[in-house]
């Protein structure tokens, strides 16, 4: 195949022509995330000619993500997704510019990552770091194209369009219980439809052509072959300045630790700290431990009065993430020792599992 003939199938589409293959040659998209949705955008991205694009994720890929994230081998279990979807991208199309960014999105990074690029993917399944997507979008007047999935559903916006809603607008919130494809389960097929639409999204506002989903957010149900599509308005009285951005952050007063269950193991038997486990009473797998306490997310801040303000408190839920949301919620609270455990209930599992064998833990999961 001749490289000059790699777009004519869509170049020959009399809304896009050569002047919107140079347009979308000279743009740059943004990508955090390269899980589920960042596997079926990065490619119509990259195979559509944009010519330059970021991927920020830290993560290493696990066998567990290759049936939806099917950019990726079975050799490459333990890479980082982030270098290997530039890998693949490149060999997809060498014409563009790729650059991995290993790292977590974080307030020390995000502006200068964000104000780099012209739009930006939000590919996360992580509340937390949606809102700090959206508020470096504020801040550096980027539009945000915004997916989600939840089981057989999924989301699709466009936020901060040409000064349009942002994700505030329709989601004010910070702490709604939302449980990431890894507690609620997904099916490879949901992401790949969401990236999907995601993508469209982005190669509409480089061409200047169809309806920008700003303002609106389509739902689509891949069980019931369902789409429907609503509107909201521009919350009129939503700001955001550098200095609240900072403030939310990176304020070490506001930032949430984080530590993993292994450093712990001598916490297990002290009667001076709490495990506060906020998933619900149905999620596995379960742990047991001696100085635990379950308090699902969405009914922790009506049982708040259960909890000691004086003791350190170790918070878990599935994954990571929601336990983050509940410790930000006791901070509000005024409690002042809280920790959320990485990798959750899971990690838990895994490490009590190894210890198995040694008799001190052989009672603390079931």
């Amino acid at each position: 195949m001749k490289e000059s003939t790699r777009y004519n199938r869509q170049a020959i589409l009399p809304e896009i022509g050569a002047e919107g293959q140079q347009k979308l040659s000279k743009s740059k998209v943004l990508v955090i995330g390269a899980g589920g949705l960042g596997a079926a955008i990065l490619p119509y991205l990259a195979g559509a000619g944009v010519g330059e694009i970021g991927i920020v994720d830290d993560d290493v890929i696990d066998v567990s993500n290759l049936h939806r994230q099917v950019i990726y081998k079975t050799s490459a279990v333990g890479k980082s997704k982030a270098e290997e979807a530039k890998w693949m991208i490149s060999e997809l199309n060498p014409e563009i510019k790729v650059n991995a960014f290993s790292e977590k999105l974080s307030g020390k990074n995000a502006i200068a990552l964000i104000e780099k690029y012209d739009i930006i993917v939000d590919a996360t399944d992580n509340i937390f770091i949606k809102y700090l997507i959206n508020d470096a979008c504020i801040l550096t007047q980027k539009p945000m194209v915004y997916g989600s999935i939840f089981r057989f559903q999924g989301q699709v916006s466009v936020f901060n369009y040409q000064n349009g809603p942002t994700y505030r607008c329709l989601y004010p919130d910070e702490n709604s219980n939302v449980a990431n494809c890894e507690d609620a389960g997904v099916i490879g097929v949901s992401v790949g439809i969401i990236g999907m639409f995601q993508a469209n999204e982005v190669i509409k506002m480089i061409l200047g052509i169809g309806e920008v989903l700003s303002g609106k957010i389509l739902v689509y149900n891949v069980l019931k072959n369902e789409q429907h599509t609503y509107n909201f308005e521009k919350n009129s009285i939503l700001e955001m300045t550098k200095e609240d951005f900072d403030q939310k952050y990176n304020s070490d007063e506001n930032r949430i630790e984080e530590v993993k269950f292994e450093f712990l193991l001598d916490e297990i038997e002290n009667d001076a700290v709490l495990f506060l486990d906020v998933r619900n009473d149905d999620e596995s797998p379960k742990i047991n431990l001696k100085n635990q306490i379950q308090i699902p997310l969405l009914n922790l801040e009506n049982e708040i009065e259960k909890l000691d303000k004086n003791q350190t408190i170790y918070v878990f839920c599935q994954s990571g993430i929601r336990s983050k949301v509940a410790a930000e919620l006791l901070q509000k609270n005024h409690f002042k020792n809280v920790k959320s455990i990485i990798g959750g209930a899971l990690a838990m599992r895994n490490l009590l599992e190894e210890k198995k064998d040694s008799h001190e833990f052989t009672n603390f999961i079931f």
